[in-house]
């Protein structure tokens, strides 16, 4: 066996970022918090104003909020579990479970986003029951601030965070059915106009089908090991083939634990005469100016016979 007596700075920058790594996730977990108080506070009084108008615009809002809840609980749940220290088994740690959650929440927020329209195309094609409009908009009015508060305190401004994203977009779903309350209760308060209230609903529904879709679909490109949103892949070729001592490359992957922590592993082929300690660490510094904060291995190579991909006085035996 032989080892290397440099190190590799990519190495080094990698363990620089964990402190502003454990930072980000602290306050990440805060705002769920506050977002869940928030949500959980307004959830009962919606739940029982919504049965006692009997809009299906105010119960579909209120049965959103319970899914808020949960789905805040959720993402708090896999922010603990990212936040465990990497074991013998999981070597990359555990920050996956934030991209589970965030797959979860969107398949939860679709059923919900189905079962609102299946319950307002019923309530079109059988009697209308009499909804107090007045109450509906009241009441929704109420919810819509506190769903605008939540979304704020979850959205702070370049987040890509998949987890926080999923939860926020629990919450903006809310919203959009509480605007969607308040259009019915409106139109059902100056023309009566009862079929509003499911006609409301399924256009929500609608909407809130669209981002759990787009949610699912990012979180299963993580899944899937996909190239992150946020880096330009020929861009990063090309600046590996203009580092000094690099004659080629091949097997460069790109791919991300979570939406926020892009992984880049690649084998550089050295020209003859440079040394392979020095072209690696040139190669992860230009890697990560492109895509700033990355776990980034570069593996050098031998271009050819006779070439010493690192000198004997650079290997230290080891037992």
């Amino acid at each position: 066996m032989y080892a290397l007596d440099e190190r590799m700075s990519s190495h080094d920058h990698h363990h620089e970022h964990g402190a502003d790594g454990h930072e980000h996730r602290a306050l990440s977990r805060g705002r769920l918090r506050w977002a869940l108080v928030l949500t959980a506070s307004f959830l009962v009084v919606e739940v029982v104003a919504g049965f006692a108008s009997g809009s299906l615009a105010l119960v579909s809002d209120a049965g959103h909020m319970l899914t808020d809840a949960g789905a805040l609980g959720l993402a708090l749940w896999a922010q603990a579990l990212g936040a465990r220290p990497r074991s013998g088994s999981k070597t990359f740690g555990y920050r996956r479970a934030e991209i589970l959650a965030a797959a979860a929440n969107g398949i939860v927020l679709g059923i919900m986003a189905l079962a609102v329209i299946v319950e307002a195309v019923r309530r079109i094609v059988s009697p209308m029951p009499h909804v107090h409009g007045t109450a509906v908009m009241a009441v929704a009015a109420v919810g819509l601030g506190i769903n605008l508060l939540a979304a704020r305190i979850l959205s702070p401004p370049g987040t890509v965070d998949l987890n926080m994203r999923a939860a926020a977009a629990h919450v903006l779903a809310d919203a959009a059915g509480s605007v969607a309350a308040i259009v019915a209760g409106t139109l059902i308060w100056l023309f009566g106009w009862t079929i509003a209230d499911p006609i409301t609903s399924i256009l929500i529904s609608g909407l809130i089908l669209y981002g759990a879709w787009r949610l699912l679909r990012d979180a299963t490109h993580v899944l899937m090991e996909g190239v992150p949103g946020v880096v330009d892949l020929p861009a990063l070729e090309q600046a590996v083939r203009c580092v000094p001592g690099v004659q080629g490359f091949h097997d460069l992957h790109v791919w991300s634990i979570t939406g926020d922590s892009p992984v880049v592993t690649v084998h550089v082929e050295l020209a003859r005469g440079h040394h392979g300690v020095e072209v690696a660490r040139d190669v992860a510094a230009c890697l990560e100016r492109l895509i700033g904060r990355a776990h980034v291995t570069v593996q050098p190579e031998a271009a050819g016979p006779g070439d010493e991909l690192f000198p004997p006085d650079k290997l230290v035996r080891t037992p």
